[in-house]
């Protein structure tokens, strides 16, 4: 027989049980889908919250790359034929005597090897003293010097030689290229795509290898691909430029009810939100809500009043896209919504899942109320 006080024992230690249930917060990856959209924005807020349509992905879509700019597309080559300072030359001088001042007996020439040009881009001749050399071609030296002997001994003949020195080299850096390291410019690797075979190749996948050009404070970047369709982009190498070749920095984050929860290499040059989901395993079908699929970002001014409608923002805006898989086109919204550069990916949990948990939690607390029960008994 069951007393009015193990009645109220049980009563109890339910009622306890069932409290403790809902009082407690039970786990789950992040907001819901509703506490996302029920936030309150106002439209002063840095943030705001957009449904994903047509108009949107139009507005956001990413641009065309904008390749070298001018400054390096319409400079010329160095030409290994200028001398500079750094480099290192040899001449040779035949003189029409005997006895001339640099030749003595029959011996006809006199050479000299290995004269470096200074810093000031000069060099010293014997009989003919310090000469400017950098900034001149190898002929325009040779004439030079000619001169100069002319008036002290008949017609001398000049031999000029230029050798690669540190004042025509190209720097190639980078984790996608086969070796890094100072390459002296020649005329086999006067361009691009010649410097970077000479370098060992680039050692990633063409659409996901990236090439900077920096030159003085002129910078330009391209995709390694479009040197192919935009033969312009195999520009002439300067003395001094560098050059790094790395694979594609871009990332984006993943969080929420997906197959993972990760930092994520783009792994292609344009990534839509359907091709972001794949690269980690798409959503969960026993976790995930597809109705609640959010694109988080920064975007500039000009982009946040276009996607908004007004004209009154400035400066940067979070904006939360939101899209549903569920809709008729709401697949394709996905497809064609473009993935940026540190945006983050949240995917909702399912509100059944919350249910399931909640059941779970209350079958437990239910079990522990009857071992309660069975204690008091």
């Amino acid at each position: 027989m069951i007393t009015t006080s193990t009645r109220i024992t049980r009563t109890l230690a339910l009622a306890v049980c069932v409290s403790m249930v809902g009082a407690c917060t039970l786990p789950r990856p992040g907001p819901s889908k509703n506490e996302i959209l029920n936030i309150e924005v106002e439209e002063t807020s840095n943030t705001a919250i957009v449904v994903v349509d047509e108009n949107v992905t139009r507005a956001i879509a990413t641009a065309p790359d904008p390749g070298f700019p001018s400054a390096l597309l319409k400079a010329g080559s160095s030409a290994p034929d200028i001398i500079l300072p750094g480099d290192t030359l040899s001449f040779v001088i035949y003189e029409n005597v005997d006895d001339g001042v640099l030749n003595r007996g029959d011996a006809g020439a006199s050479g000299l090897n290995s004269i470096q040009v200074d810093d000031a881009g000069f060099i010293f001749i014997p009989y003919v003293g310090r000469i400017r050399a950098a900034g001149n071609t190898p002929e325009a030296l040779r004439r030079a010097i000619t001169n100069k002997l002319s008036t002290q001994t008949p017609q001398p003949q000049v031999l000029v030689q230029r050798a690669n020195g540190d004042g025509a080299t190209v720097s190639i850096l980078g984790d996608a290229i086969g070796a890094q390291g100072v390459y002296p410019i020649r005329r086999s690797s006067r361009r691009l795509m010649e410097m970077l075979a000479t370098a060992g190749g680039v050692t990633v996948a063409a659409d996901i290898a990236r090439i900077s050009v920096l030159r003085r404070n002129v910078k330009g970047s391209i995709w390694f691909e479009d040197i192919y369709d935009h033969p312009e982009y195999d520009i002439a190498l300067r003395a001094g430029d560098r050059v790094l070749v790395q694979r594609d920095p871009r990332i984006f984050t993943v969080l929420g009810a997906t197959g993972d929860q990760a930092n994520v290499p783009f792994g292609m040059r344009h990534l839509s939100a359907i091709e972001a989901l794949a690269q980690v395993g798409g959503l969960d079908g026993r976790l995930s809500d597809p109705t609640g699929l959010f694109v988080i970002r920064k975007e500039d001014a000009k982009t946040s009043n276009k996607v908004l409608g007004r004209h009154d923002i400035v400066g940067e805006k979070t904006i939360i896209y939101v899209l549903d898989l569920t809709a008729p086109n709401g697949i394709p919204l996905a497809r064609d919504f473009d993935i940026r550069d540190g945006d983050t990916i949240y995917v909702t949990e399912a509100p059944s899942v919350q249910w399931t948990k909640a059941l779970v939690a209350i079958v437990g607390t239910v079990g522990a109320a009857q071992v309660v029960n069975a204690n008091t008994n």
